[in-house]
């Protein structure tokens, strides 16, 4: 480009115009142009001083801990994580400071997750759910409990169906891994619900997976459950359990040396779940982990109307 005006200005001169107009006529001053026929290649823009860093070697330390202890939460859960410890600083700067831990390589980048493979259900008749009614919502915790599954590649000849349910309004989620996703292991999977989930469930809302249905239906009858079920393509009203899913897969499978077999699995599920719900910051609470928030919910809030 720059050699390719400063032919076209030469151009213009040799066709009588002047070194001013001939500059003109190209659209280019004539000082740079001269500079650029003396030097054609590009200057770097970065300033000759640039402004030093204001972090401390203790605040690199802290964020590089948590982040070794983490290597799949990014500076929006850092970031309240490190000031519980004292440090005065902003989500921007523990981002900042994460980007230049990753670039001496004294942090890793985010793994790419395994892809979940796509499996053909059998479906069969309902007889207790109800489809979902447009523009439904949870109010309190517990009204409405997602619950979905997702296949998740353990070893190369070993794969488990994970099973979990979510609050969409205290973010709180209960998992369980199963060797297949049947109805039978889902209604098991709904007694872990109900007994680990700290407020009472009154409804419950799954896809429409063969493994939601049989045994699992029945079991939301016999417990009083309602038990909704979303209309046919309709992902996006699954959305809180969807991303609960994608913590676990890129949180939990992604990061983790895990055994191979179910129960050697499960008890790791039941501990990063703690984890999830009383130590992991959540954008949506304000910085806060699920537990806090239901401890002390902000005011106005539907936990907090809940509990008056």
């Amino acid at each position: 480009m720059r050699r390719d005006a400063v032919m076209r200005w030469r151009r213009a001169m040799r066709a009588g115009l002047g070194a001013e107009e001939a500059a003109q006529a190209v659209g280019v001053p004539r000082s740079t142009l001269y500079r650029w026929e003396k030097d054609p290649r590009p200057r770097s823009r970065r300033p000759h001083r640039m402004r030093a860093k204001s972090w401390t070697s203790e605040l690199v330390r802290a964020v590089e801990r948590l982040r070794d202890d983490y290597p799949m939460w990014g500076r929006a859960k850092i970031g309240p994580l490190v000031r519980l410890e004292g440090f005065a600083v902003s989500d921007r700067t523990v981002g900042r400071i994460i980007a230049h831990l990753v670039a001496r390589g004294r942090a890793q980048p985010v793994p790419i997750a395994r892809k979940a493979a796509k499996t053909k259900r059998w479906t069969a008749r309902r007889r207790h759910a109800l489809r979902l009614p447009k523009g439904l919502k949870a109010d309190a915790p517990g009204a409405i409990v997602q619950i979905d599954t997702v296949y998740v590649q353990i070893a190369p000849e070993c794969h488990v169906k994970h099973f979990t349910a979510y609050c969409p309004v205290a973010k709180w989620t209960v998992a369980k891994a199963f060797r297949r996703a049947t109805a039978k292991a889902a209604a098991l999977f709904l007694d872990k619900v109900l007994a680990e989930m700290p407020f009472p469930v009154k409804a419950i809302q799954v896809d429409g997976g063969s493994e939601f249905k049989a045994e699992f239906e029945q079991a939301c009858a016999d417990k009083n459950l309602v038990l909704y079920e979303l209309p046919p393509k309709s992902p996006k009203l699954n959305g809180g359990v969807e991303r609960c899913n994608a913590a676990w897969r890129y949180e939990f499978y992604a990061v983790y040396d895990l055994p191979a077999g179910v129960e050697a699995l499960n008890p790791h599920i039941d501990a990063f779940q703690h984890l999830y719900n009383h130590h992991r910051p959540h954008g949506a609470l304000a910085g806060r982990p699920p537990a806090a928030y239901l401890s002390k919910p902000a005011a106005g809030s539907p936990a907090a109307s809940h509990m008056c």
